[in-house]
């Protein structure tokens, strides 16, 4: 890991986003601590559970109406 001062990172800006795209991971320090970490751009992953169970779940048409005396429990109906 690359370490560069916060001054020297924005004079050669250009340089730092190229080294970063090409994998290099920059460390930007500000007196000598370190602020911030400048690395390659990674998309987020597309889970590929999404829409594992598409088409195959059905509810019935009245899968939310309660019988009565569990909807005056619920405090659904009075």
């Amino acid at each position: 890991m690359k370490t560069i001062n916060v001054t020297e990172a924005k004079a050669k800006f250009s340089e730092v986003v190229e080294q970063a795209s090409k994998g290099e991971c920059i460390i930007l320090t500000r007196m000598g601590k370190p602020v911030a970490k400048v690395s390659c751009y990674e998309p987020a992953r597309v889970s590929k559970r999404t829409g594992v169970f598409s088409g195959q779940i059905e509810m019935s048409e009245d899968f939310d109406i309660w019988p009565d005396t569990e909807a005056r429990a619920l405090g659904i109906i009075e």
